[in-house]
């Protein structure tokens, strides 16, 4: 008995606003079905956030229902969970999964919390928020006894757990029940293979970087999924590479120093098949940064699809030298601002402070008025997010009835 385990593919997800970056979902997901298909597994298990949105675009929708479909087409069934990015937070709201039962999904739900697969018990929930989660541990204590009954047990969870998440996490690893063979994990982007009880608790991580602050694990472990083996009595898992489809270079340059790094760096992108994300550093600036922002886009603007540059000028730390200083004096605008680095917008930013601001002299209905703002000038600057000329996606793009055939 041999099956895939993967998670946090988020199709449909749009990193920076760049629609190359949308296809780069897609691409490494299809690249995922076709080894799930050469290793011959036995079954799937998706363990939430299968798109980025609880409304995702018809491309994300297609480009899962081929998967699928040719999953189904080599004899292999796909058991799912939604995960946190799959649902919307409101009653009676169902994910985008449902749409697929027909085409053979297992979607296992609140309603329907378990299957069997031969002899193997596979059982789950989807994401709960921590405000729910006296529920979850009912549940978890329910599918506990349910898999007592059986010799191979499966649990799959898309939730965060304290020994892994560090913070805002739902669980406690001592709220997990200890019975079962292996545990499925969704949430968390990194790769985490650990022992707990007599099995195995596994995140597989995210397919793509989702965030540049997966850079470090990704250079570790890469992306992919891993392959289960349950002959033994312990399950045995084997980590599965994926090649995403672009680099991310992430550089720190001394400013005195700017002018042969930027050399360097053009040598090691000028032959890249698809155009690399750039994240920059650049410290001990003397200076106007501008200067120094239209050297950098002059010289590698045209080989990267994008520059991320940060500034640290002379005399000063940057942000991640003062969280690594003991000494320092972080406060809690600090951390929001470092929390949201990946968003790389200013005017996220802002609004993270502004409430801070408010919601710390408790002016909720200032706050709410910021927001309802904030959002409205937001979706006005998206409305056309699903508008893209549609040659972009000549890729993807069929017909239903083409793909089912």
């Amino acid at each position: 008995m041999k099956f895939a385990h993967l998670a946090d593919t988020h199709l449909g997800y749009r990193q920076f606003g760049l629609i190359e970056r949308e296809k780069d979902f897609y691409e490494v997901f299809e690249k995922i079905i076709d080894k799930i298909i050469e290793e011959k597994v036995d079954f799937v298990i998706h363990s939430g956030d299968l798109f980025e949105t609880a409304r995702p675009s018809p491309n994300a929708l297609l480009v899962f229902q081929k998967g699928l479909l040719r999953l189904k087409g080599a004899g292999i069934p796909m058991y799912a969970i939604a995960g946190n990015h799959d649902m919307v937070m409101r009653s009676g709201a169902i994910p985008p999964h449902v749409i697929f039962k027909r085409l053979g999904l297992k979607v296992i739900s609140p309603i329907n919390t378990n299957y069997t697969q031969g002899d193997v018990f596979i059982a789950g929930l989807p994401h709960y928020p921590s405000s729910q989660v006296k529920v979850l541990k009912s549940k978890l204590a329910d599918l506990s006894k349910m898999a007592a009954k059986y010799d191979k047990s499966i649990l799959v969870l898309h939730q965060g757990i304290d020994k892994y998440f560090g913070y805002n996490y739902e669980l406690e690893i001592g709220d997990i029940p200890d019975n079962f063979d292996y545990y499925a994990l969704g949430h968390i982007h990194n790769y985490i293979n650990d022992n707990f009880g007599e099995g195995k608790l596994v995140y597989p991580g995210s397919s793509e970087i989702w965030k540049t602050s997966e850079l470090k694990d990704y250079n570790e472990h890469g992306k992919g999924f891993v392959l289960v083996d349950f002959d033994g009595p312990k399950p045995y898992v084997k980590r599965v590479k994926i090649d995403i489809s672009r680099q991310f270079i992430k550089r720190s340059i001394k400013y005195d120093d700017l002018e042969s790094d930027i050399a360097g760096i053009k040598e090691l992108i000028e032959d890249a098949d698809k155009k690399p994300i750039l994240d920059l550093e650049i410290k001990d600036v003397d200076s106007d940064t501008k200067v120094v922002y239209d050297i950098i886009k002059e010289e590698l603007g045209d080989l990267a699809l994008m520059i991320r540059p940060k500034f640290t000028m002379a005399g000063e730390k940057s942000i991640d030298e003062l969280f690594a200083d003991e000494n320092a004096n972080i406060g809690p605008k600090e951390l929001i601002i470092k929390q949201l680095e990946d968003y790389n917008s200013d005017e996220v930013n802002q609004l993270a402070l502004d409430l801070y601001d408010y919601l710390s002299k408790d002016k909720i209905d200032e706050s709410m008025d910021l927001i309802e703002q904030f959002y409205s000038e937001f979706y006005d600057k998206t409305k056309n997010y699903e508008s893209a000329p549609q040659d972009e996606f000549e890729d993807v793009e069929e017909t239903a009835d083409e793909v089912l055939k």
